[in-house]
């Protein structure tokens, strides 16, 4: 079965980076499966498409390291690709006779418009479509959505450049549609609003304002869909102080690749699947998932109140298949590896066509 990894971005090079830091762990992570011939589309910030290889004498990578872009998605082999316009791109992947796409592209346009590209193919992939990848990258109207199905959602307002929030401080500011906690900010008092608004439309053209939900706990549910039926994976719990920021997940080092931020038990866990917490937060995420129109997996985030409440902030559904994407993370606790992962959802895929 030969197996395309969508990767890159023609957005910017942080979500290039992104998406090959992701990717080539997955390529680690499931590319042992004999089963299997793995090739890499990657998507350049200047919209040209490349097919990278990896070179004939790749670095060793340390299986226990932090994930860090190797083999066709290393910095040397993308630039050895020769760059194809998007036409002779699409001729190279129908050459290819590719079986099943899988979507490695975080910025909004490769969840959105590339997936649907695919559609036009007829190329089949793993993952959320892309109408659905759209709702749910606008965190208001997911949170609208999924209210009106009955899931709990912090009192929430949209602001646009100019507006004044009514939600009373504590409250929580983020731009309505950028991922990795970037531009989030914690507004104590009425006064914080003005900077905590600069901040958020920064990087959106429009800031959601939320209550602050007390923190009791902050967790993320993982679901798969297997045969029908919605399978809550175990949770993942993180260490929060107040909110989750864009430095608690990713940095930069000093040789210019992205890395994730390690993950130990001291900052994020996995919760024993008898807490008593993990039965409400599964249902929340099982009706999320539904009224959302999710299809293979997906993954929200809950907050818990002191009383054990959880309330929905959003929705991020998509999976890398690598071994620190954190649905794999929680599939892997339910003795499920990243390999296994893949394969029982693009064999859900396949008996879904």
């Amino acid at each position: 079965m030969r197996i395309l990894h969508l990767t890159g971005s023609p957005t910017s090079d942080f979500h290039a980076d992104l998406s090959r830091l992701y990717a080539a762990d997955c390529l680690r992570a499931i590319g042992g499966d004999e089963r299997y011939e793995h090739h890499v589309a990657y998507v350049a910030p200047d919209g040209t498409w490349r097919f990278p290889v990896a070179p004939e004498r790749a670095p060793v990578v340390d299986p226990a390291a932090p994930p860090v872009a190797t083999g066709p998605l290393s910095r040397a082999a993308i630039d050895a690709a020769t760059p194809m316009a998007v036409g002779d791109a699409i001729g190279h992947v129908t050459a290819l006779g590719v079986d099943v796409m899988v979507p490695q592209m975080f910025c909004l346009a490769g969840m959105t418009s590339y997936r649907a590209l695919f559609d036009v193919l007829g190329i089949p992939y793993v993952g959320n479509a892309p109408d659905v990848m759209a709702l749910t990258a606008d965190k208001a109207r997911a949170r609208a959505v999924v209210a009106a199905a009955g899931v709990d959602v912090p009192r929430g307002e949209l602001v646009r450049a100019g507006g004044r929030p009514t939600v009373p401080p504590p409250a929580v500011v983020k731009p309505v549609d950028a991922d990795n906690s970037v531009g989030v900010a914690l507004v104590r008092d009425a006064a914080g609003y003005d900077d905590a608004l600069t901040a958020a439309l920064e990087h959106s053209g429009a800031a959601l304002v939320e209550a602050y939900v007390p923190l009791g706990r902050e967790v993320r549910c993982g679901v798969v869909e297997r045969g029908g039926e919605l399978v809550g994976l175990p949770l993942e719990e993180y260490r929060v102080d107040d909110v989750r920021t864009v430095e608690d997940k990713i940095v930069r080092h000093a040789d210019g690749e992205l890395r994730l931020m390690a993950k130990d038990a001291e900052r994020a866990w996995i919760v024993d699947p008898g807490d008593p917490v993990t039965a409400p937060v599964h249902d929340l995420a099982r009706r999320a998932y539904r009224a959302l129109g999710c299809r293979h997996y997906g993954l929200f985030d809950v907050r818990i109140d002191p009383d054990g409440r959880p309330w929905f902030l959003e929705a991020s559904l998509y999976c890398s298949f690598a071994r620190q994407s954190v649905l794999c993370v929680m599939a892997d606790a339910a003795g499920i590896p990243p390999a296994d992962l893949f394969r029982q959802t693009q064999e859900e895929l396949h008996a879904a066509r």
